[in-house]
């Protein structure tokens, strides 16, 4: 990959990586995601943030440098934001081909990278507000940005270019390609990079909403005129929208998310998916729209992030062995760790022999916080009451959700 110039003396370095590997082991990329890493050179040359050994990204790295007339060991200072190994996972190896290098981070960041990789010299803890001099003119300014996802993250700020080094904040998945410029992509690209920002965000960053909206608060003043995260595209032509979307995602944890329903359905012989209709038909008749998701069919990725943006949640899902539908009860464990709560809610679903995922239901709810609806549950294939009732309940969410703050 080349070396993308942000100024004369900044540098955008990036590795498209391909790969059936889950993000984190736990997430799909099937669009693949991009490993950015940034060069500054003043008298002194400085790289900030790292690559792990993944897709050919280290060979990657090695090629924009010298794109940048800049060879590996020519390294004076590797800033690291955030320890993490996607962005960490090279650094034993790199260490070894430049072991002048010093490597700055955070004091949790300092420890971290004692007990990752079992570097000890070299290493100086930097705090909020410090600063490295790079000469001529190049300043690098580190703000600390806490549980933004990891506690040891900071964020790294260069005054002269008003570019903000910001690692996982601001970032998203998917590959780049040739080009990594907000302006260099077409608006049916960003429409696919926005979906991703907002999957990459409620995969990866949703649980620490209140840290997300202390950062943008701490960096708002700043000037920013670039956003150069660690995933994801290069914001100069319009900088703050980026900013600005995870501002807005940040909120969804306390309210004013987006006046939809999020249907997370199962359905084991078509009996729940039956009773599932006669809902959607009350939700549209109240014109909310819904995004629709079948468990076990598709991956918890994908759910949780229009689960994270919407108002409303409608369970659907059949008893199963006394208890609720497996692929169901999974993915309510995994909204509930990422902090999808205070949802307005609603639960339908068939048994056969006997009921019981409604008691399974309502113990998941103590976790989630939910405000719900009465669940309706039926026995075999509903009838006409119970297709009545259902349409009832459907509207009456669709509603709530409206009314809602």
């Amino acid at each position: 990959m080349k070396a993308h110039k942000i100024n004369d003396s900044i540098y955008a370095l990036h590795a498209d990586v391909r790969t059936e590997d889950l993000f984190e082991g736990i997430w799909p990329i099937p669009d693949g995601v991009s490993l950015n890493s940034y060069l500054v050179k003043g008298d002194k040359v400085a790289l900030i943030d790292l690559v792990r050994d993944w897709g050919g990204a280290p060979a990657a790295l090695e090629a924009g440098l010298s794109q940048a007339g800049v060879k590996l060991a020519d390294v004076d200072y590797l800033v690291l934001n955030h320890l993490e190994p996607d962005h960490t996972g090279w650094l034993a190896d790199y260490r070894r081909l430049n072991p002048k290098v010093k490597i700055l981070a955070t004091a949790k960041g300092v420890a971290l990278v004692k007990s990752f990789y079992k570097v000890e010299d070299g290493l100086q803890a930097v705090k909020d507000g410090d600063e490295l001099d790079l000469g001529k003119g190049m300043v690098l300014k580190f703000i600390e940005a806490p549980n933004v996802h990891w506690p040891e993250t900071m964020v790294t700020f260069e005054p002269s270019s008003g570019t903000l080094f910001s690692c996982d904040a601001f970032g998203s998945f998917g590959m780049l390609g040739d080009r990594v410029f907000d302006d260099e992509f077409s608006s049916l690209e960003h429409e696919r990079f926005e979906s991703e920002a907002l999957r990459y965000y409620a995969n990866i960053v949703s649980s620490f909403g209140a840290f997300v909206k202390k950062a943008i608060d701490k960096v708002s003043g700043l000037g920013i005129k670039v956003v150069a995260p660690s995933h994801g595209m290069v914001w100069r032509r319009e900088p703050m929208k980026i900013v600005q979307r995870y501002a807005k995602y940040a909120s969804y944890l306390d309210g004013g998310r987006e006046k939809e329903v999020c249907v997370i359905w199962g359905s084991m012989y078509g009996n729940t998916e039956i009773g599932l209709k006669a809902v959607l038909e009350g939700i549209e008749s109240e014109g909310v729209p819904f995004s629709m998701h079948r468990v076990p069919n598709e991956d918890l990725s994908y759910i949780l992030a229009d689960a994270y943006k919407s108002e409303g949640i409608l369970v659907a899902m059949p008893t199963y062995e006394y208890k609720m539908f497996p692929p169901m009860a999974y993915a309510l464990d995994i909204l509930a760790r990422k902090h999808v709560k205070g949802r307005s809610a609603l639960r339908i679903g068939s048994w056969g022999w006997v009921g019981g995922a409604e008691k399974e239901y309502e113990e998941a709810l103590q976790g989630l916080k939910w405000d719900p609806l009465p669940s309706v549950e039926w026995a075999g294939v509903p009838d006409d009451a119970v297709l009545a009732r259902l349409r009832s309940s459907g509207a009456e969410l669709a509603r709530k959700v409206k009314a809602a703050k």
